[in-house]
């Protein structure tokens, strides 16, 4: 059986240079895998090729079937790929509802509306008519989730979420991560957080200089300090 999301042999970079060198993934529908590593080694890029804001050189991105490698960014969204950046990106003079709204502009079918992403997150119905830099940092990460979420993506790219938010507020990141999960969304999640990767995602991938060189169930790459030293030089 094919997986839903693959990525086969894919090179891109920056200005001719190279900084992915032949990346594979493989995820299922509904799967959640988190790409770890250093800083530097290709995390951001792969996510930014995916979604079409990098243009590969070479390799294959194949989302149920269709090959959206070198599509316009439109393009791909349309295909079913939806990205919660690094940074969030809040436009600091809209208020929460007026990026809602834009969100919503002509979705995809799929069961994420208004009224649900706002039952999923409520601070949110709580801050409609704050502007994006009256936001705390945590509240604007769950603005960037709900814009994504409203397009009704199938396969969701999130790149560092918990990236300067507090302990309680990187748990209620996992909580969401597993609900939109367990509702049938597949998942990419880079993020540098272990504790946050290891209790949503049931595999895990570590990237090195532009490779993806160890592949394993969660859980055993939990239980096993020695290849996290070795990979990625934490206990």
């Amino acid at each position: 059986m094919k997986p839903f999301f693959s990525v086969r042999e894919l090179r891109s970079g920056y200005a001719g240079g190279v900084v992915l060198d032949g990346v594979d993934l493989d995820l299922d529908a509904g799967g959640i895998v988190a790409v770890l590593g250093r800083n530097g080694v290709g995390k951001t890029t792969l996510i930014s090729t995916v979604m079409g804001f990098v243009r590969p050189y070479e390799g294959s991105v194949v989302l149920d079937g269709r090959e959206i490698a070198r599509a316009r960014v439109d393009v791909i969204a349309r295909a079913g790929v939806g990205v919660v950046p690094q940074g969030r990106r809040v436009f600091a003079p809209l208020t929460v509802a007026e990026h809602l709204a834009i969100a919503s502009g002509r979705p995809a079918p799929g069961p994420w509306t208004r009224a649900r992403v706002l039952d999923l997150l409520p601070r949110l119905g709580e801050r409609l008519g704050h502007r994006g830099n009256e936001l705390s940092g945590g509240e604007q990460q769950m603005l960037a989730i709900a814009r994504a979420l409203l397009r009704n993506p199938r396969l969701l790219l999130l790149d560092e979420p918990s990236d300067g938010l507090a302990p309680a507020i990187v748990s209620q990141v996992g909580e969401v991560i597993q609900e939109v999960a367990a509702q049938g969304m597949s998942v990419v999640l880079v993020e540098q957080n272990l504790g946050l990767a290891f209790s949503v995602a049931k595999n895990i991938a570590v990237m090195q200089k532009g490779r993806i060189v160890h592949q394993a169930a969660c859980a055993e790459f939990a239980s096993r300090p020695e290849d996290r030293r070795r990979l990625l030089g934490v206990d």
